[in-house]
C-alpha cells in the first residue's frame, strides 16, 4: 500500500519541555498536567485525537513526566473505590480518560527543539502518516482540528497543517506561511498550497499574517527531512525547517482553522483559556458568567 492510501492512525504529542514559563508551578508538576477548568491541559489534545479517529498516541516525554503516563493508565483501585461508594459516574469518567486507544512513550533526552522531538518518535510511527499535536494549544471548533487535517491527507496524500490569522504585533512568535489558494473545491478558500515557511519573522519580513497553530498531519518522509536538518538558533532542530523542505518537495497544504484557538503556552494565555472554557461549561458556565459580571475592574 502506498503512503498516500494509508489511514492516519497515529499521533505524536511532544511533552518533554521543562515548562519554564510556568515556574514555580512546574518545578515538580509537568506543565501538561496543569488543570484547565476540570482536566489536565494534555487531556484536551488526547480527546481531540480520539475524536479524530486516532488509534495510537505517542508521547515524546522527558524526565519528571511520569504523571502523564499515570493519568492515561488504568486505575482499577480508584475505579473500585468510587464504585463501592456509589459514585458510578465518577468511576465511568476515570475509566474513559484513555478513550480505549493505545499509548506509547519515548524519551527526548535533550531539549533540541520540536523537530528533534518529532524525530524521536520515528521508530514508533514507522512508515505511516501521522498527526502532531502541541499539548499547550487547545483547538475548539465544531469539527476536531486534527480530523480536518486527516481528511485532507487521506483525500490528497499530502501533508497538511492548520494556520490562523495572527495580529501583526505577534507575527514574530509564530511560523508564518507564504501560500496561494489551492483551488480544491471541497475545502474552498480555506485550503492553501504552501510555497514557503519562515520561523518567527519580523512583521516587515513576514510573507503573510497566517501563523502555524500547532496541528499537523505529515507523511513519514518528514523523518528523513528532519534527520537532514541542521540545528538552527540555540542548537535546536526546527520542525518548520522540515515543513519547508516538505513544501518544496512532495507538497504541503495549509488550512485556515475555522474554530477558536486557545494558546495556553504561557500564564496569560493559560488564564484566558481557563476563563473561556469555563464559560462554556454546561454545569457551571452560567454561574461563572454571573460571577464575572459582578466583579469591579
Amino acid at each position: 500500500m502506498s503512503n498516500q492510501l494509508k489511514k492516519v492512525r497515529k499521533a505524536v504529542l511532544p511533552v518533554a519541555g521543562l515548562g519554564t514559563r510556568f515556574l514555580p508551578a512546574t518545578k515538580a508538576i509537568p506543565k501538561e498536567m496543569l488543570t484547565v477548568v476540570d482536566k489536565p491541559l494534555i487531556q484536551y489534545a488526547v480527546e481531540e485525537c480520539i475524536a479524530s479517529g486516532i488509534e495510537h498516541v505517542i508521547f515524546v516525554t522527558g524526565r519528571r513526566k511520569s504523571s502523564i503516563e499515570d493519568h492515561f493508565d488504568l486505575a482499577p483501585e480508584l475505579e473500585q473505590f468510587l464504585e463501592d461508594r456509589g459514585k458510578a459516574n465518577e468511576a465511568k469518567m476515570v475509566r474513559e480518560i484513555s478513550g480505549g486507544i493505545h499509548f506509547s512513550y519515548t524519551r527526548q533526552s535533550e531539549a533540541l527543539g520540536l523537530g528533534h522531538a518529532v524525530l524521536c518518535a520515528a521508530e514508533l510511527v514507522g512508515d505511516e502518516p501521522f498527526a502532531v499535536l502541541l499539548g499547550d494549544v487547545i483547538m475548539d471548533g465544531k469539527i476536531p482540528a486534527t480530523r480536518t487535517l486527516v481528511d485532507i491527507y487521506e483525500a490528497t496524500g499530502k501533508g497538511a497543517i492548520h494556520v490562523e490569522e495572527v495580529p501583526r504585533e505577534r507575527l514574530h512568535y509564530y511560523g508564518i506561511i507564504d501560500a496561494k489558494p489551492a483551488k480544491e473545491a471541497r475545502w474552498g478558500d480555506r485550503l492553501l498550497r504552501i510555497d514557503d515557511l519562515i520561523e518567527k519573522p519580523s512583521a516587515e519580513k513576514a510573507p503573510s499574517n497566517l501563523g502555524v497553530t500547532g496541528r499537523y498531519v505529515l507523511p513519514p518522509e518528514i523523518f528523513d527531512l528532519l534527520a537532514e536538518t541542521k540545528p538552527g538558533a540555540g542548537g535546536e532542530i526546527q520542525l518548520t525547517d522540515g515543513l519547508r523542505a516538505l513544501s518544496k518537495g512532495s507538497g504541503l497544504w495549509a488550512y485556515i482553522y475555522e474554530g477558536r484557538t486557545h494558546d495556553a503556552g504561557d500564564k496569560i494565555g493559560f488564564l484566558k483559556a481557563t476563563v473561556e472554557i469555563a464559560l462554556q461549561n454546561p454545569q457551571f458556565g452560567d454561574e461563572f458568567r454571573s460571577y464575572l459580571r459582578q466583579l469591579k475592574f
